[in-house]
């Protein structure tokens, strides 16, 4: 990226920033001695935030200018508190929620943590729980340190050592210790090493080397079986081991005036050493070019409101005595989370109902027409704001929720139809129910029908009366039965043989009247169990397809932790430890039998879901097998 378009990055950046509703950093997590607290006012920020989070998080030593490389990333020199003395001005984690200034619809989430190893700490067991809430929490970690990576530096992060016994991949499991870990490459951050005030050439052996090559140089394993050794080597094969990506970025010194320094947040870019700057914009380019959107494993994309659980989730369990797992975390969010898209899904199906139909619709199959493509959409939605719904505990739920839903619409529906029929009727017939005395006379049995008819026949142009227009006549028809038959009886007009006549065809048409009502509830339950049947087929086929995208990812997680596995296998055996290679074996061996089997039996896995969940909608006696069929060919 060319200078002059990082600066007009940079300059809508600030622009974007100053715009934002979060003007000022806040504390997310309060270091209180021997415990930890969660800031309300901060999860409230997130939970308003629903957009996916790229979220940078920095740990170091105190007093190595952490705050500082994060207020660069917002375009300026202050906003996470420096302090110019050996106090470690920042406590705990304090969050900045700011638009991302390169990815549109998403927010940058930068943390800025208390300094390690501070001298005025009573105990530093918050400082390993710190660290261990910045990894869980980051997409990408910013580790900062001074001078340059040397095995002081490494044994300074001895807090990467103890994540084995402070994280669990499983609720099931202890601390996973280190030739447990193999899952944490499935949802650890990637892994910058910034390191500040560097004073050495970048050559090894006599020749240049990129930074990047100067920290994996750091990062070999030394030679040798001893205590002190191995001990050395444990922080270099835990980063190698748990951050599969890994980045250096090396500054010289701010500025080389000492008054200045004191003072850094106050002065202007110009007065920085021009190497410094250079430095710190390839930093900042980087952040915003290459971090990633936070995930879980499985490929769970992390928003605002998302973290904020995951935050109070991660707290609680420490606070409780107990190691942060990430299963259970998922858990917990895919609780809070499923619930939501239920809510989601179900106030999308009532909204698009309402601005679709127009009541009364002029048929049933109309209203479940537009019933169908509405329950369609909220399942999508459901679908896309969901992940690890047990038994579709929450997808059954919103079947119900929307079945209720329709059965409303429907009710509504006939009630506006019924509503509508008998006021136009009782328009059409106003007059001649007014003037029915005029009927008792000679003849007026047959006028009587005429005008009746004419009514009928009116009554039958008017546009969209709906279901209930069969129902509302028939209705009318009944009430004039008696009045018919009256004005029939008292037409002096009709022999007897021709009042039986017409007797006996008013009966008969009422009967046929009364059958082609029956015929239309019949027709309209035929619709209804139609339409039932469209909205199984529809859950599971949008059901097969995610089952299908959480296999891939699955087999995608689980190829990227084997080739993490074989390359760190093969570096080791390059570097001359064969015996640490050889060891890292059965694990590889483990994850291939695991690929294997979740390639081979994941389809019929799969196929059970579908059928289980086939039974709990449609129900023993309904059970849809061709459906089925059709949806678990795919797997095979």
């Amino acid at each position: 990226m060319g200078t002059k378009f990082f600066l007009q990055i940079l300059l809508g950046w600030q622009v974007a920033m100053i715009g934002s509703q979060m003007m000022a950093p806040i504390c997310l997590v309060e270091n209180q001695k021997d415990w930890l607290s969660v800031n309300p006012k901060a999860i409230e920020i997130l939970n308003k935030i629903s957009q996916p989070v790229v979220v940078v998080a920095v740990v170091g030593l105190y007093r190595t200018g952490k705050s500082y490389l994060m207020n660069r990333l917002l375009g300026q020199n202050h906003g996470f508190p420096l302090g110019s003395t050996v106090q470690s001005e920042t406590k705990g984690i304090w969050m900045w929620c700011v638009p991302h200034p390169t990815k549109p619809k998403h927010t940058l989430v930068l943390l800025d943590t208390e300094g390690l190893g501070d001298v005025e700490k009573v105990d530093p067991t918050n400082d390993s729980w710190i660290f261990a809430l910045a990894v869980l929490l980051s997409s990408t970690f910013v580790y900062n340190s001074l001078g340059t990576i040397n095995h002081q530096a490494l044994e300074q992060l001895h807090y990467v050592t103890e994540l084995t016994e402070l994280i669990r991949t499983k609720s099931s499991s202890s601390p996973d210790g280190i030739k447990n870990s193999t899952e944490f490459v499935s949802f650890f951050p990637d892994f910058i090493w910034t390191v500040r005030d560097f004073t050495l050439e970048l050559k090894l052996d006599g020749k240049s080397i990129t930074e990047d090559e100067y920290l994996e140089n750091a990062l070999k394993l030394i030679p040798g079986n001893s205590t002190r050794i191995q001990a050395s080597n444990l922080p270099r094969e835990c980063i190698r081991r748990f951050f599969p990506k890994r980045k250096c970025f090396v500054f010289d010194r701010p500025t080389n005036d000492k008054e200045l320094l004191c003072k850094i947040e106050t002065i202007s870019e110009d007065q920085l050493d021009p190497k410094f700057q250079e430095q710190m914009r390839a930093f900042v380019s980087y952040i915003f070019t290459e971090a990633k959107i936070k995930t879980l494993r499985e490929g769970i994309k992390v928003t605002g409101n998302r973290l904020g659980t995951l935050v109070t989730t991660y707290v609680d369990a420490i606070n409780s005595g107990a190691v942060p797992c990430l299963d259970d975390a998922v858990t917990t969010l895919a609780q809070r989370e499923n619930s939501a898209a239920v809510q989601k899904a179900a106030e999308h199906y009532s909204e698009q109902m309402g601005q679709r139909l127009r009541l009364p619709t002029d048929t049933l199959q109309e209203l479940l027409d537009v019933h169908t493509a509405c329950e369609k959409e909220a399942i999508a939605v459901f679908m896309e704001h969901s992940f690890k719904d047990e038994n579709q505990q929450f997808q059954k739920k919103l079947l119900e929720l929307i079945d209720e839903k329709k059965s409303k619409f429907i009710s509504k529906n006939e009630e506006a139809s019924d509503q509508y029929c008998q006021e136009e009727l009782n328009r059409l017939s106003k007059a001649f129910i007014e003037n029915i005395s005029t009927f008792f006379v000679p003849g007026g049995h047959r006028l009587y029908m005429q005008m009746r008819k004419k009514i009928e026949h009116d009554y039958w142009q008017v546009p969209r009366k709906g279901k209930k227009a069969s129902e509302v006549f028939q209705r009318f028809l009944k009430s004039q039965a008696t009045i018919e038959s009256s004005i029939l009886q008292a037409d002096t007009a009709l022999t007897a043989g021709e009042k039986a006549i017409a007797e006996e065809r008013a009966q008969k048409e009422a009967a046929e009247k009364e059958q082609d009502l029956l015929r239309q509830k019949q027709k309209e339950q035929q619709q209804l169990m139609e339409a039932q049947e469209r909205s199984h087929k529809e859950n599971l086929e949008q059901l097969r397809m995610k089952l299908v995208q959480e296999r891939e990812q699955l087999i995608r997680d689980q190829e990227k932790m084997l080739e993490k596995q074989l390359q760190d296998q093969k570096a080791l055996l390059e570097e001359g430890f064969k015996k640490k290679s050889e060891e890292m074996s059965g694990e590889i061996e483990r994850l291939n039998s695991n690929l294997k089997d979740m390639k081979e039996n994941s389809g019929s896995i799969l196929e059970n879901i579908l059928k289980e969940f086939a039974k709990a909608i449609c129900g023993p006696f309904f059970l849809i097998m061709d459906i089925i069929n059709g949806l678990t060919s795919s797997f095979k």
